[in-house]
């Protein structure tokens, strides 16, 4: 630990990083009965922690290694970190980015000098194209996170934190993708003032830290969401794992709801939006708070980063109501006669209805999907579920469903006319030109699609609900055509939404 001070401590971070203010957070802190601040790494030059990191590693290299040349596998943040750095020290920089990548990243990582090679759909395809060029063409690589020059320009985030507040802090929340900000903070805060608590906060989707911490190595997850794409790593890196895994004090996993309602925490008290994976942190901090009943304690999270593409702003404030317990989604089912629906508004008290969706379908029972507002209490939900229930009307909590949320809310149509030999599948599509025509081309025309629906969400992989006339013996070889196609499923037939709004007349589940 004490080679990682003297590191931190001699950091060469400060030649183009700023050191961001710790702000005091107002709303939030009344809200939840603490105080709150904000550690803001968004004001950063390229709004991200990231050019700490890069800067001092590629500062520590030596002048043959400068004149050569460094190179960097990113989407994102640790791209504009190593431009902007490089461009400091008089370095070419290489940047291998996916062909997924936003313009606007693209854009940015160019403006700062660095050349660009876009290839493959995934940052695993363009890590190992930048190995093959380190092996080519004798570049440096720049690691995101993996490498203690990396993690001690990180650490110098926590050289702040204490130097800006001195007075008693509980616990520090850190965003964790491979590891690099958390193994910087934890190994600075554990030597400094090891009584305050390190709170590593992932998406659940993407919870790699947390799995390789329960089993006691490093865990290589299948998939990961990508939702907070600047934390979206299958495996925790080998340096930053051994760090975390002696000084970090627990993880907390938070779901993309709840992500985006930290995001509209933080631009309430900043007026400043951040990136999915900036707010993690945020959203770590309030459900410690709930779940541990903590309260009168000083908190302070990360705001990692603000990159984040205008376009998906809609898709966060879809997902914030919910992610706040201000909306509930039902399915209920309603008796298809006059005056049903007036009884179930009345059930509902003073309660505004959000959304409602219904198409007739027998004359006898209809199926509405309803948003209804909440108070913010998790158990609103829960009481409302109970009363309907009691006043005969049957509800499935559809809250908690990806499909209904991301798919089943936005399709027209209802049912389909008859009963259909159907399976269905959602899909993570890359957003680049010709990827939904080299999907259908894959399929050639031996299954017939019997649903599709698809949205933007300004993200570098759009969502896909399929349906396809396929019976279970060959739902195998269907899988077996998306594997080759390097895309990332899930078999969605037995869902209630699915079956709930746009099955067939008859239940066709697992035929």
């Amino acid at each position: 630990m004490q080679n990682y001070i003297e590191k931190i401590l001699r950091a060469k971070v400060y030649d183009v990083a700023d050191e961001t203010p710790l702000d005091f957070a107002p709303t939030l802190s009344d809200r939840l009965n603490n105080r709150v601040y904000l550690k803001r790494e968004d004001l950063q030059p390229v709004f991200s922690f990231k050019l700490r990191g890069a800067y001092n590693k590629i500062a520590s290299l030596t002048g043959a290694q400068i004149a050569q040349g460094v190179i960097a596998a990113s989407a994102g943040n640790h791209a504009q970190g190593v431009a902007l750095a490089a461009k400091k020290l008089g370095a070419k920089a290489l940047i291998v980015m996916p062909k997924t990548t936003p313009e606007i990243k693209v854009r940015s990582v160019k403006s700062r000098g660095a050349k660009i090679i876009l290839h493959g759909d995934s940052y695993d395809e363009a890590y190992a194209h930048a190995m093959e060029l380190v092996q080519e063409k004798g570049l440096t690589f720049i690691h995101p996170y993996d490498d203690p020059d990396v993690i001690a320009g990180q650490g110098t985030v926590a050289m702040e934190i204490l130097r800006q507040h001195n007075a008693d802090i509980h616990a520090i929340f850190v965003p964790v993708g491979g590891g690099g900000l958390i193994a910087g903070i934890a190994a600075y805060i554990k030597f400094v003032r090891p009584e305050i608590r390190v709170i590593a906060v992932e998406p659940d989707d993407a919870d790699c830290l947390n799995q390789a911490l329960k089993a006691g190595y490093r865990v290589e997850l299948e998939q990961v969401g990508l939702f907070a794409d600047g934390v979206a790593v299958k495996q925790i890196g080998e340096e930053t794992f051994r760090i975390a895994r002696q000084y970090v004090d627990q993880v907390i996993t938070v779901s993309t709801d709840e992500i985006c309602a930290a995001i509209k925490d933080i631009f309430d008290d900043t007026r400043s939006v951040a990136e999915p994976a900036g707010a993690l942190a945020v959203a770590g901090l309030k459900k410690y708070v709930e779940q541990q009943a903590i309260r009168f304690e000083t908190l302070i999270a990360i705001d990692s980063g603000a990159n984040m593409n205008f376009d998906r702003l809609r898709y966060v404030a879809e997902r914030t109501q919910v992610g706040e317990h201000r909306e509930i989604l039902l399915a209920a089912a309603i008796p298809e006669s006059p005056g049903s629906f007036l009884k179930f508004c009345k059930l509902l008290g003073k309660r505004s209805i959000t959304e409602f969706n219904y198409r007739y379908f027998d004359s006898k029972m209809a199926q509405v999907f309803v948003g209804i507002s909440s108070s913010g209490i998790e158990t609103d939900r829960l009481q409302l579920i109970e009363q309907l229930d009691q006043d005969g009307f049957q509800v499935t909590d559809m809250t908690t469903s990806e499909l209904a949320k991301d798919h089943i809310r936005y399709m027209v149509g209802g049912h389909a006319p008859c009963k259909l030999q159907e399976s269905i599948y959602s899909l993570e599509f890359p957003e680049r030109p010709g990827a939904l025509l080299k999907f259908l081309m894959s399929l050639g025309s031996q299954w017939n699609i019997s649903l599709f629906h698809y949205r933007n969400h300004g993200a570098a992989f759009g969502k896909v609900l399929i349906g396809l006339q396929i019976g279970p013996d060959e739902r195998q070889t269907f899988e077996q055509c998306l594997h080759m196609l390097g895309l990332q499923f899930k078999e969605e037939t037995a869902d209630p939404a699915y079956l709930l709004f746009a099955g067939g007349s008859e239940t066709n589940a697992a035929d």
